[in-house]
């Protein structure tokens, strides 16, 4: 079985982006919008414990999801064409 490539790097490109964008404003629901740096944002440029940033680990999750889910399906094509 072969994973479709396209849809498997779309799929994981949505769902680390809302993940990311959800689990966001579950911080600032509960704590509060913070000016902090988190390792998150040491990694993705912008994004932040607030409202811009949230919208900013929404893209960028999408994007790195995407790239990583493209690779993994890409990979896993690879290795199950040779058994």
């Amino acid at each position: 079985m072969k994973l479709d490539v396209r849809a498997f790097a779309i799929t994981c490109g949505i769902l680390l982006g809302l993940g990311l964008f959800m689990v966001t404003w579950w911080i600032i629901i509960l704590d509060g919008p913070s000016d902090r740096t988190t390792f998150i944002g040491q990694i993705y440029r912008g994004y932040g414990l607030h409202a811009a940033g949230s919208v900013m680990g929404l893209i960028w999750g999408l994007v790195d999801g995407a790239i990583g889910g493209a690779i993994f399906a890409w990979l896993y094509n690879i290795l199950a064409s040779r058994s």
